[in-house]
């Protein structure tokens, strides 16, 4: 009975260490997307200032695209712009941009100082596109396929090495893919 009781806490404190102890192996930057496979949700949004085009969910169907979640005020969004910028000069996939929860003006003055690597943005400023995707913070960024299903979610900048390594060949890949609809 005493051997049974000091074994206990030891047991359940092990049991512990081993549970914590898997999390370290997680990638932080992996949160699960309930859209993965599902078609994105259904939008319109007005366009940011300076633009007379605003963006909405039809705007990419019929090409695989990238939908960008960013703000002026995102500190990340800061590291990851120059990416984006190349990865829109190399003309793989149009990325469209959310502004989202932005001061009137402020995103398009954010970018007329960093460049505008954005097909289409919308303006959204009560964040309700950007809850309907499940964004957690920005940047965040969606593939879409052409038929208008979420395939992929990126949390966080994107480096030149996920563009290359990930994003990109995932794009190539659904570009290339035999229509099917799914």
């Amino acid at each position: 009975m005493k051997r049974a009781v000091f074994l206990l806490p030891i047991s359940l404190f092990l049991a512990l260490a081993i549970w914590f102890a898997q999390g370290l192996n997680r990638d932080p930057r992996y949160i699960p997307s309930m859209l993965i496979d599902h078609p994105a949700p259904e939008f319109s949004l007005p366009a940011i200032e300076g633009r007379t085009e605003g963006f909405k969910s039809s705007d990419f169907r019929g090409r695989v695209s990238m939908v960008n979640i960013f703000g002026s005020w995102c500190a990340t969004c800061e590291i990851e712009h120059p990416v984006l910028m190349e990865i829109a000069r190399e003309g793989v996939a149009p990325i469209y941009g959310l502004d989202w929860k932005d001061k009137p003006g402020a995103g398009a003055e954010w970018l007329a100082e960093r460049g505008d690597p954005y097909a289409k943005i919308g303006d959204d400023a009560d964040g309700r596109v950007a809850i309907d995707f499940g964004v957690t913070g920005a940047p965040e960024t969606f593939i879409v396929d052409a038929y208008g299903k979420v395939r992929h979610k990126h949390v966080g900048a994107i480096t030149i090495e996920d563009w290359r390594d990930v994003l990109k060949p995932m794009i190539e890949d659904l570009k290339n893919a035999a229509p099917s609809g799914d």
